[in-house]
């Protein structure tokens, strides 16, 4: 089976999404045959460096909201966070492009190491405050991973995966997607938003179950 998951590195709701369909894989039975595969997203491709910039000030600016009611609601999402043991410091957070941020994910995946480079920028922009739209900080998170960061530099000072990222963030929308977190499983179901665990672990075996039935309709006889 597989499971794609169309997702953006500064999304709160895609890092807590992220743990929730890990305890959701744990329980399920047959977790050894899913390939889960990480597909990229940007919620804001447009955004740029603003020295100063708080993620409170941001989405006070985006949503217009006062900036009393966007400290509230990261305060809720810091919360919900840390039932998931996530650690959102939100407080210290550097506002990024990550475009650049998925080009090293598509790296990580043709060395095998998607799903460990994912936790990592993951962990690097809500808990530890690094600038992940800078290449050096990059280079370092996949040496962390297991890249050689010589090849991540040389990677992103030129344009590969540049086409590989646009295209997957077209293909979200093609599929129905409005917004990250966006779980496609088996191209044959869909589920948006960070949802339970218990949700998640419901369409596994769903998926799973009409698999098996695909295949044994198509099985010859004996």
């Amino acid at each position: 089976m597989r499971v794609e998951i169309w997702s953006d590195v500064v999304c709160p709701f895609c890092y807590m999404g992220k743990r929730r369909f890990e305890n959701a894989l744990g329980m399920f039975e047959h977790k050894e045959d899913v390939q889960v595969q990480w597909r990229s997203f940007q919620l804001d491709p447009d955004i740029r460096p603003q020295p100063g910039l708080s993620v409170y000030d941001y989405l006070a600016e985006r949503k217009g909201l006062p900036a009393s009611e966007s400290r509230r609601l990261h305060g809720s999402l810091a919360a919900a966070a840390a039932q998931l043991g996530l650690i959102y410091n939100f407080a210290t957070a550097v506002m990024a492009n990550t475009f650049d941020a998925h080009r090293l994910t598509h790296m990580a995946r043709e060395h095998g190491l998607q799903e460990v480079v994912e936790e990592r920028l993951f962990a690097a922009y809500f808990t530890e405050g690094r600038d992940i739209a800078n290449h050096e900080t990059l280079a370092m998170l996949g040496s962390d991973a297991g890249l050689d960061p010589a090849e991540v530099r040389q990677m992103l000072a030129g344009a590969r995966y540049t086409q590989e990222v646009k295209g997957e963030a077209r293909e979200a929308t093609e599929l129905g997607a409005d917004g990250v977190p966006f779980y496609v499983f088996d191209r044959a179901y869909a589920v948006s938003g960070a949802q339970p665990s218990e949700l998640f672990l419901e369409v596994l075996q769903k998926v799973w179950e009409e698999r098996a039935g695909v295949q044994l309709q198509g099985s010859s006889p004996s």
